[in-house]
């Protein structure tokens, strides 16, 4: 297996090299007391993020909004949510990120707005505008629209949520008798094209490095193959390669094969996306607890102590997307993330914590750009059974609440979050006693903290273990055993049990880092939950 050669413009130059870590601002840091993360917060940790390795950030959306769906209803594309603090906070915290070497993207909501927002309010009451999706009928529609909550005739198409009016970038295909299916280049979707180019001109020009784009694949309506919609980002794209060079769009659309061609310089995988919904990273990290959509079929992943699990939908999966996004002459990143803001925890029902080393192995040493959600480096936890909390409840077993609990700094009041009453918390803390924290990490040399940060160090000065590097898979079981970059072996045990594994021939091999595993002329031995990276050179 290989990947792309290293890409050559400005954007994708620092992306190659980027270590991802997504902070839920709600709950990373509060620095005015009222329970509820802030900018200032952010900018005070800043220190622990710089020391972990970390280069770039995405922040969760942190527009103006209602939170009927935690900031993902943007009610003013321009003004920072008062919670957060103002332009100038964020401004500031974009500032000193900088100065220690970490870039900052913001999180653009790209398909819809909250039904607040005044583009939203004025097309309610204006038959002519078509900023968002009308059906002017007496009938609803059939497909989820919603009655028109202004003096305007008809209905309205949300996405998600009702309180979410899908912005109209058209449909890829239209029919007479359905008059809302304008087509892509009609007056409403032309209007938000700009738009969507004025919103990222205004905050790359205050120094932000790009973004990351909400449900990036949704926003041209029935369109079969994503056609439409990649040509909309190929052209923003264009328009990005030339007015903003160095700024880079990442997408959530979880299918890089389709959409690095169309025009984002990475995609993650993801829970939900491509023709398998999600289960390639699924495959990995998923143990039906935490967050599950009852559509999934019951899957054993890879990383299981009881080793039900095989990496070979990762594997294959991963290099058909490398392959295809090679073919199309487009260069690009695949992000592998440890979990997200909609997605559990790695440390989520029964994995424990001496299961995360391995995982973190296998994360940090992938070529893929790797991406760390907040918490996940000290291993923290999937809360269960918290309450709904601004829509983060998704069905009967998929509340995401779990995901998005308050950061774990130190052992003093609400683990160092916030000075705020434990009541008035966005969202409570974990009630476990033994929770992990940052303070007791950074004191263990034996942490997973520690260990996380020992390999994002060891992968940014080591280019075979880059996206650019070649991987040669030896062995795709438990243990999984792969050589980076010709020089590099790396075996990755995440079973509970002791496995062995053959190589294809004897190697001379000297420990970088690692825990458990020997390696004796062409015979592997992988203890339990073990890793090893060992320099053949």
């Amino acid at each position: 297996m290989t990947t792309p050669p290293r890409p050559g413009s400005p954007a994708t130059e620092w992306l190659a090299d980027a270590v991802l870590y997504q902070i839920y601002p709600q709950t990373y840091a509060d620095a005015n007391g009222d329970g509820i993360g802030d900018f200032a917060g952010i900018e005070q940790r800043l220190d622990h993020l710089a020391w972990l390795g970390v280069n770039t950030v995405w922040l969760n959306p942190c527009f103006a909004s209602p939170f009927q769906d935690a900031g993902y209803d943007v009610c003013d594309y321009y003004t920072v949510a008062p919670r957060y603090g103002t332009n100038d906070d964020l401004a500031k915290l974009v500032e000193s990120a900088r100065s220690r070497g970490i870039r900052v993207l913001l999180d653009l909501v790209a398909g819809h707005t909250s039904d607040q927002h005044p583009w939203f309010t004025a097309s309610a009451n204006d038959p002519a505008d078509h900023r968002y999706i009308w059906a002017d009928t007496d009938e609803r529609p059939a497909d989820g629209f919603e009655p028109s909550p202004g003096t305007r005739r008809g209905w309205y198409k949300p996405n998600f949520f009702a309180s979410q009016p899908a912005l109209n970038f058209g449909y890829a295909r239209t029919d007479p008798a359905e008059p809302w299916r304008q087509s892509v280049d009609a007056e409403g979707p032309r209007a938000n094209r700009r738009a969507l180019r004025d919103i990222m001109s205004h905050w790359l020009g205050l120094g932000l490095s790009g973004f990351r784009v909400d449900m990036a694949a949704s926003l041209v309506k029935d369109d079969p193959g994503h056609a439409e919609s990649a040509r909309l980002w190929r052209e923003l794209r264009a328009w990005l390669d030339t007015a903003h060079p160095d700024a880079a769009l990442l997408s959530e659309w979880g299918d890089p094969a389709v959409s690095v061609p169309a025009g984002f310089h990475a995609d993650f995988f993801l829970q939900f996306g491509s023709d398998n919904d999600g289960l390639t990273l699924r495959s990995l990290w998923n143990n039906n607890t935490g967050t599950v959509n009852e559509q999934w079929a019951p899957l054993e992943p890879y990383f299981d102590a009881e080793g039900a699990g095989s990496p070979a939908t990762f594997l294959d999966n991963w290099q058909s997307a490398t392959e295809t996004i090679a073919a199309s002459g487009r260069r690009g990143f695949i992000s592998l993330p440890t979990a997200n803001h909609d997605f559990s925890r790695l440390s989520s029902g029964p994995r424990a914590a001496e299961q995360l080393p391995a995982a973190f192995a296998f994360q940090l040493t992938w070529p893929t750009l790797p991406a760390v959600y907040y918490g996940d480096e000290i291993g923290m936890r999937y809360v269960p059974g918290l309450p709904d909390h601004e829509g983060s409840v998704l069905g009967p077993r998929y509340n995401r609440a779990g995901s998005r609990t308050p950061m774990h700094w130190d052992d003093t009041e609400n683990a160092g979050f916030s000075t705020a009453p434990a009541d008035a918390l966005y969202l409570p803390l974990d009630p476990d006693p033994a929770r992990p924290t940052v303070a007791a990490q950074r004191a263990d040399p034996g942490s997973l903290l520690n260990l996380v940060r020992r390999l994002i160090t060891l992968r940014k000065s080591t280019p075979e273990l880059g996206p650019a590097g070649s991987v040669r898979v030896l062995h795709a079981g438990y243990p999984l055993v792969h050589v980076r970059g010709g020089r590099y072996l790396v075996v990755i045990n995440p079973r509970r049990d002791a496995v062995e594994a053959r190589l294809p021939e004897a190697v001379t091999a000297r420990p970088v880092e690692v825990r458990g595993v020997d390696v004796t002329a062409d015979l592997v031995r992988a203890e339990g939950f073990a890793y090893g990276i060992f320099d053949l050179s």
